[in-house]
């Protein structure tokens, strides 16, 4: 704790891996860039938060037609064998599978799992390629804008969620989140779950808010990111 300092920056190479069942799912290189553009934008606090330090820059793409794993949820035969394949870089370098992401939005493993023996090709973030701007209008208005892959490198860089803990004096190990109980759904402005001080932080990336309500990481945040960084993945 405490260890990365307040000029902390670092550049992260993306492996963006597209994975798809046929035609669907087939990104384009424009689509590829917009995502990036959007975790560049929201690490560098360009929507009103924190500056966390943290920058993306393209290192390659790979392109694969396999529908077992365009469809794989989290754990498994499929996802596995999909990491195992896929997984480029060491443990400093982001690997970004899009896929259907199964029953979710998207999935990621905090980044104690390189530290686990036989689990490191597990590392990276996967998230549904219509969460990606410019792609479909299955989630128009509500996840469309790219901050699905916000939220999921958050856990990566060691983030829970704002709700984690509910109203315990914990809560998510970050003291400038307020306390809050229970997830948001869309932006219900003066949502309030707890007793502690402060309103429910629904504008914060690592709740479950809708993509427009989503603005910002705190400076403990990006504390806790920076720190992680420096312990887990430089």
């Amino acid at each position: 704790k405490g260890k990365a300092s307040e000029t902390f920056g670092t550049s992260v190479p993306v492996y963006f891996h597209v994975v798809t069942d046929g035609t669907i799912g087939a990104l384009t290189n424009g689509q590829i860039a917009a995502q990036m553009r959007v975790l560049n934008t929201t690490f560098a606090g360009g929507e009103g938060g924190a500056d966390t330090g943290f920058s993306f820059t393209l290192a390659g793409v790979t392109r694969t037609d396999n529908a077992d794993w365009f469809y794989a949820n989290p754990g498994g035969v499929h996802e596995n064998t999909m990491k195992r394949t896929l997984h480029q870089g060491g443990s400093n370098a982001l690997n970004l599978y899009s896929t259907t992401a199964g029953d979710y939005l998207g999935w990621a493993y905090l980044p104690s799992i390189v530290t686990k023996p036989g689990q490191a090709h597990l590392d990276g973030v996967v998230i549904d390629w219509e969460s990606i701007p410019g792609t479909s209008d299955r989630y128009e208005d509500r996840f469309d804008e790219g901050k699905t892959a916000t939220h999921e490198v958050g856990h990566w860089l060691n983030l829970e969620h704002t709700f984690y803990g509910g109203c315990s004096a914990k809560g998510d190990f970050v003291d400038d989140t307020p306390a809050q109980k229970v997830p948001t759904s869309g932006c219900p402005e003066g949502k309030d779950t707890c007793s502690a001080p402060g309103l429910d932080p629904i504008h914060n990336y690592m709740d479950y808010s809708d993509d427009p309500c989503y603005s910002e990481f705190t400076p403990g945040q990006s504390q806790r990111m920076g720190d992680a960084w420096l312990f887990y993945r430089s």
